[in-house]
């Protein structure tokens, strides 16, 4: 993809050019790229699903666009001359889930007050985590929201909880536009 520069003859250009060249505006800037081939073959499963998916971003960033708040949000991450717009950040959210990277269980010894520490990121923002504990043989034995601190997202354990040994803990991340990532740790 090349930029036009001062070039008093493509300033403003914008279409295709036969069956090579491409002219667009972005950012006040006239860029030239390669025109798109045809498609040639029907689209497979996962790129239907990926299109779809797409499609969802692009309504998603458009409802951000309305609502003021929301929109105030994301312009704060939007960077329009390195061609980063609000509307990106939208799309790029909602196709992005948060990233649970680490679940430190070193402190969890069954009793009520034991902490357990995740650190989960977002290329937006996390908006809640949640964790849930359950026996081996798939009781319950509690469940509910972690705190922030920091970096850092905090469950402090409420049960006690006697027999360890094949507990799951399942950690929930949530972001703005809902997308949600799990990660389970067996004991």
């Amino acid at each position: 993809m090349a930029q036009s520069k001062n070039n008093i003859v493509t300033h403003g250009l914008s279409g295709k050019v036969g069956d090579l060249l491409v002219f667009s505006q972005r950012n006040g800037k006239t860029v030239v790229s390669q025109a798109p081939r045809e498609r040639t073959s029907e689209a497979t499963a996962n790129q239907k699903a990926h299109q779809l998916k797409f499609q969802k971003a692009v309504l998603y960033a458009k409802s951000v666009l309305a609502d003021p708040e929301k929109k105030l949000q994301y312009e704060a991450l939007s960077n329009k001359s390195e061609g980063r717009t609000t509307f990106n950040v939208a799309v790029a959210d909602l196709l992005n889930a948060p990233d649970i990277e680490k679940v430190d269980l070193s402190s969890y010894t069954g009793n009520p007050g034991d902490v357990i520490r995740i650190t989960v990121s977002d290329d937006f923002g996390v908006a809640s985590v949640s964790v849930k504990i359950e026996n081996s043989d798939g009781t319950l034995v509690e469940e509910g929201a972690a705190v922030q601190d920091g970096a850092e997202w905090l469950y402090t354990a409420t049960m006690q909880n006697s027999d360890l040994i094949g507990d799951k803990i399942t950690v929930t991340a949530t972001d703005s536009p809902a997308n949600m990532t799990e990660k389970f740790e067996i004991l």
